[in-house]
């Protein structure tokens, strides 16, 4: 077997630390190895983010844009390699896995120009009479060192939502991938050196959770940007200091399909919405809602799509579900949907799992109180539940503990403008699933979903300060 695969740590590789080992999802086959960072790494890529703010706070913006220009054109020039590496360690199907890989290398692209744009605003300050001749010059200086913890399930995208607009305003960063996808997390981590980041100024650390909490209470680290559970993010602000928090965490997705919606559409869409990627994607539709007079066409096309899923090897040709991202994982979704059909509930088809492979569910009748309903399934499963008032529809959804986004299908606009107001998340998708996203769109949720916003163009906005310049002219 190769050596080890060196970590990032303060711009340095280290082939050093705790052995881990990088095992395949679905079948626990050795893909290679790396290591965990310890404490003292992690220290020193601290301090050495620290001590790189000198000079990224200084770059100019045609260098910082020129770095993430070459980011993703080395992104690209490596997809096939990054892809495959992805779709060996989550089990995400090779095809999802290159749209991924080229969705990060446009991230980068994009924050390149966000880089070029970084400005201010000029303001004059006459409203009165005794600021007659003053004016005022805004603009926005880099935060300092970031810390950046990302999850397994799009973990391309989503560390590159952490590291695109760092780069782009001049802030370090330490990002700590999460270890199930480390070495292809590894692999950008290469790109990112060849493009010419300031020394120090990334490092990326796959590290045990204990190691990686002490970056949530560090002082030196001025904002934390964290993607995973609401328990963990919630858990993490409330211990993070004085420092600025970003926090995208869970979901559980409603899809709302009004009277007037083209079935053709919806069927197409809600298939994908609930089963891609195993429903391991936070804005997964988990919750389909349907007007009474489509319900019995849909509730059957539905289950027909479910059943037309083919689930398998991520690596192979026509793979709509490869294996969930462990057995443990399929158990407990598993373990959920019993759970709903003791309390209840018809289990309409699915509901079963073979190791880490879980067959796409679809149930009704599910009641409200069931953890099924409440809680994040992060599995292929999906609700279907039948509506006769939009209100009602939307009232159902709004009386979840989640927020992140909501899909509504329809042609009304005034059922669009009904939604759009009355919807407690902080998207709202007409006709099309919650699951939608492209990256430079502000992106969070509300409730216990999460706080601020990701984007490039909005997130630069929590990592950098507003400073405000006011000139008076000689008099």
């Amino acid at each position: 077997m190769n050596d080890p695969h060196p970590i990032l740590v303060g711009g340095v590789w280290e082939a050093a630390g705790d052995e881990l080992v990088a095992r395949a999802a679905g079948t626990g086959e050795v893909l290679g190895r790396t290591f965990h960072a310890t404490a003292e790494q992690l220290d020193r890529a601290t301090s050495a983010a620290v001590a790189a703010f000198a000079v990224t706070k200084r770059l100019p913006s045609y260098q910082r844009a020129a770095i993430l220009q070459r980011i993703a054109d080395g992104i690209l020039d490596r997809k096939d390699e990054i892809a495959r590496s992805l779709a060996q360690e989550i089990g995400k199907p090779l095809g999802d896995s290159l749209i991924e890989t080229e969705r990060t290398a446009f991230l980068f692209h994009y924050a390149a120009g966000e880089a070029e744009r970084l400005g201010g605003e000029l303001l004059p300050l006459d409203l009165v009479a005794s600021s007659a001749g003053k004016w005022a010059i805004t603009r926005r200086f880099p935060i300092g060192p970031v810390a950046g913890i990302s999850p397994f399930n799009v973990p391309l995208s989503l560390s590159a939502h952490k590291l695109a607009p760092a780069i782009a305003v001049g802030n370090p960063i330490v990002l700590k991938p999460d270890s199930r996808v480390a070495l292809t997390l590894l692999k950008v981590a290469e790109v990112i050196v060849d493009a010419g980041v300031p020394e120090g100024s990334v490092s990326v650390l796959p590290m045990a959770v204990d190691i990686a909490d002490a970056m949530v209470s560090d002082d030196r680290f001025k904002l934390l940007s964290f993607t995973g559970s609401a328990r963990v993010g919630w858990g993490m602000k409330a211990r993070a200091g004085r420092k600025q928090v970003v926090l995208e965490l869970g979901g559980n997705a409603a899809a709302i399909v009004a009277a007037d919606a083209d079935l053709d559409v919806v069927m197409k869409r809600l298939v994908q919405g609930a089963f891609k990627y195993a429903g391991q994607i936070c804005i997964s539709t988990q919750r389909i809602l349907v007007h009474s007079s489509l319900a019995d066409q849909l509730r059957d096309r539905l289950v027909a799509g479910a059943e037309a899923q083919k689930v398998g090897d991520a690596l192979d040709d026509g793979v709509d579900l490869g294996p969930m991202i462990s057995e443990q994982a399929a158990e407990r979704a598993v373990a959920l949907v019993n759970e709903a059909v003791a309390a209840g509930a018809v289990l309409l088809t699915g509901g079963s799992h073979s190791g880490a492979y879980m067959k796409p569910t679809l149930l009704e009748g599910v009641p409200a109180d069931a953890r099924l309903a409440r809680e994040e399934a992060f599995a292929p499963v999906a609700i279907f539940e039948v509506f006769d008032d939009l209100v009602d529809a939307i009232n159902r959804v709004n009386a979840g503990d989640f927020g992140l986004q909501a899909g509504v299908f329809t042609r009304d606009l005034r059922a669009i403008w009904a939604v759009f107001e009355g919807l407690d998340v902080g998207g709202v998708i007409i006709n099309d699933i919650p699951g939608y996203r492209i990256d430079h769109m502000p992106y969070g949720g509300v409730k216990d979903s999460g706080l601020g916003r990701e984007g490039v163009k909005y997130a630069i906005e929590h990592m950098t300060e507003l400073r405000t310049l006011v000139i008076t002219p000689e008099s």
